[in-house]
């Protein structure tokens, strides 16, 4: 996925809210939103090289959005809209072998008491719920990096619409070049890896797929392996 940004590089200075962030942008202190409520604590500290958009506009109250941050020799995407976009773009194009086959892709698809990020319809039908992960240690990668009740929510109704006779799939899309695998991350939310755990006993297809990213393009690459 081309992301044609009007790109701009800065450093990170503080986070005052989880809404916004104070930049170094060539020697100015501009404030630019956080696409992203996770903490972020690993990447976004004094110092970071980030990488913004620019977006001019009145109706905006910021017109940077941050959308990068450097991690060592490589581009970590921190923008929480772009997984969904990219696992869309995925499927369709059959990157995704798990994923294959289906002739028509629905967006934000209401069951039971939630939203599903994809529906895929062909000869069954297939709900599949994303999550953008971001946090990596030693080169393993786990999400959330924080306690998340509606991640929860939408595991425990993957489980009912595979109870029901539907496929799910629970799709990790690994915003990191090198990552070498995911888990749940027990640690910071026990009750969401303890759901992605009965998912996975229960027939929930959890699937882990790293990205190839740059400022210029995103694009899902490779399956990488699950440890639950």
């Amino acid at each position: 996925m081309k992301l044609n940004y009007d790109i701009y590089y800065g450093n990170f200075l503080k986070r005052p809210n989880r809404f916004i962030a104070h930049i170094d942008l060539a020697g100015n202190e501009i404030i630019s939103h956080v696409p992203n409520t996770g903490r972020l604590r690993e990447l976004l500290y004094p110092g970071a090289e980030v990488m913004l958009s620019y977006h001019p506009s009145k109706t905006r109250k910021t017109q940077y959005e941050l959308r990068m941050v450097k991690k060592g020799s490589s581009w970590i995407s921190i923008d929480s809209q772009l997984p969904n976009a990219l696992a869309h773009e995925a499927i369709a194009n059959d990157i995704i072998e798990e994923l294959k086959g289906y002739s028509q892709i629905k967006r934000e698809v209401i069951y039971g008491n939630s939203r599903f990020d994809l529906q895929l319809l062909g000869e069954e039908i297939c709900f599949v719920e994303v999550k953008g992960v971001t946090l990596e240690e030693d080169g393993w990668t786990y999400f959330p990096d924080a306690p998340t009740q509606r991640g929860t929510k939408h595991i425990e109704e993957l489980i009912k619409a595979t109870k029901d006779g539907y496929k799910c799939a629970l799709l990790f899309v690994v915003q990191i070049n090198d990552a070498k695998g995911f888990s749940p991350n027990s640690k910071m939310d026990p009750e969401f890896a303890t759901a992605v755990k009965k998912a996975a006993l229960a027939g929930v297809d959890v699937l882990a797929y790293r990205c190839e990213i740059t400022p210029e393009e995103a694009v899902i690459s490779q399956r990488i392996p699950v440890v639950i």
